[in-house]
This record gives structure tokens, C-alpha cells and sequence, in this order.
């Protein structure tokens, strides 16, 4: 697919997907969500790490109101579950880690683009909003399902109900992301995260990402047997016998993904 709305770019296991619409603040259209998309799978193939951020001062401002010629008629059940849901389950389902730098304002679908990585590291600047009841609509895009789970059913509920801006520092000190640093900081944190993990054992990633997104399905004893198979998996895999050696020569290791 050729990119009109963002950019895709691999290096050195990096994969990097940058919304570039900045004139309107990366807002999201049906060709963005579909680039986003097909981009995010090919990562998957390309990269050992993928990383989301957006050109500008915004990350992205949500769905762009324009891209319909009668907003008020826009098929939102249509669009969440044929454009918003592929494009979401692609970045939550891929095998490799994913990391969203929030870059500047991240709102309505673009703060619930933003969770739905692994890792979300923002510059202080930053601000998360559900801005959604604002124009009479509810938080969507996975919203109310990774609010509640990353900051609790009472903050997830006022973030939806009064649609105030989070700053970056308060979604740190709530858990809503990984971490918020100095804008001066920015990009050589998450740079040298990605890099981190692009050096790291893919396939335990893969483990580690399946293993806590299914735990809000299983009870105590389910998630034990599940930790169980997973690690008996890489427990036989040639990553595993050189991370152990690596430790032992007190040296890095060098993980293949296999």
C-alpha cells in the first residue's frame, strides 16, 4: 500500500509509523485508519518492535470530523466495527511490542489509539482527553475498555463524564501510561526504548504480551496454568539457553527469536 496519511519507516528492527496529517492535527480518516492498519501488520513482518507517533504538535486529535460530507450521518456503528476495530486489534493481537509516543494532544479515538499499545511514553506537554460526550457520544475505539483497566473505574468514569484534559503527568501518577518525560527528553527516551526492545527476546515478548491481556479472563488458577505452558514454550527455545549463558559470561545477550 502507498502511505498518504502517515509514514513508515524501518530501521535497525525499528519500525516506526508516524501519523502525518499535522495541518489538522493527525486527525484520523477512513484511508488513515486503513493505512494505519496494513502498516501495523507489515511491522509485524518487517520489525522486532513497533513504535506509533504522530508529526507535529499533536498526536492525534480523533476521528476527523470533515471526512464525511454530513458528519451528523456518518454510520458510527459501521465505521467503529469495520474500520476502528481492525486497525485497534492489529496493534493490540501483534506479536511484536508496540509503543505509542504521544507527542503532543492525544483525543477522542486518538487518546484510545494511544492505550491500545503496549507502552505509551508521552512528553510532559502532552494531554490525554475522551472528549467524546462533548458532542453527545461516549468513549469508544477500546475506550471503555482500557480506561477502566489502566486507572480504575472511578477516574475511567470521570475522564468519560466530564471530558477534562489528562496531562501526561497525571496519566503517569494513575497508571493510564508507562511514563511521561520532559520534552527535551522525548525522543531519545523512546528511541532508546525501542531500541531495547528491538534487541530483546522477541518470542518471550509475544509470551508476556498474550499472558496479561488474556488475565482478565481467568481466574487464579487458570492464569497459573497458562503462565505454565507459555513458559515451558520458551523455557525450549534457543533465546532461552542464550540468555542463561549470556548471564552466566556476564555479557549481553544476543537474542534471534528463535
Amino acid at each position: 500500500m502507498q502511505y498518504q496519511t502517515i509514514s513508515y519507516e524501518v530501521t535497525d528492527g525499528i519500525a516506526v509509523v508516524t501519523l502525518n496529517r499535522p495541518d489538522t492535527y493527525n486527525a484520523m480518516t477512513q484511508q488513515m485508519r486503513a493505512e494505519i492498519t496494513d502498516a501495523v501488520l507489515t511491522a509485524g513482518q518487517d520489525a522486532r518492535v513497533l513504535v506509533l507517533t504522530g508529526a507535529g504538535k499533536a498526536f492525534c486529535s480523533g476521528q476527523d470530523l470533515g471526512d464525511a460530507s454530513d458528519a451528523t450521518n456518518m454510520n458510527l456503528e459501521r465505521t467503529l466495527r469495520d474500520e476502528y476495530m481492525p486497525m485497534i486489534r492489529a496493534i493490540r493481537e501483534s506479536k511484536i511490542p508496540t509503543i505509542c509516543a504521544v507527542n503532543g494532544a492525544a483525543a477522542g479515538a486518538g487518546a484510545n489509539l494511544a492505550l491500545a499499545a503496549d507502552v505509551v511514553i508521552a512528553t510532559e506537554s502532552a494531554y490525554f482527553l475522551q472528549a467524546f460526550s462533548r458532542i453527545g457520544l461516549m468513549p469508544d475505539a477500546g475506550g471503555t475498555y482500557e480506561l477502566p483497566r489502566s486507572m480504575g473505574a472511578a477516574k475511567a468514569m470521570g475522564a468519560a463524564l466530564f471530558a477534562d484534559k489528562i496531562s501526561a503527568r497525571q496519566a503517569d501518577q494513575w497508571g493510564m501510561i508507562w511514563e511521561a518525560v520532559a520534552d527535551g527528553e522525548f525522543e531519545a527516551v523512546w528511541k532508546a526504548r525501542a531500541k531495547h526492545l528491538a534487541e530483546g527476546p522477541t518470542l518471550a515478548y509475544a509470551e508476556i504480551k498474550a499472558a496479561i491481556q488474556e488475565t482478565w479472563g481467568n481466574d487464579w488458577t487458570g492464569q497459573m496454568e497458562q503462565e505454565a505452558k507459555r513458559q515451558g514454550k520458551l523455557g525450549s527455545t534457543r533465546d532461552f539457553q542464550e540468555g542463561v549463558v549470556a548471564f552466566l559470561d556476564k555479557r549481553p545477550a544476543t537474542y534471534e527469536g528463535r
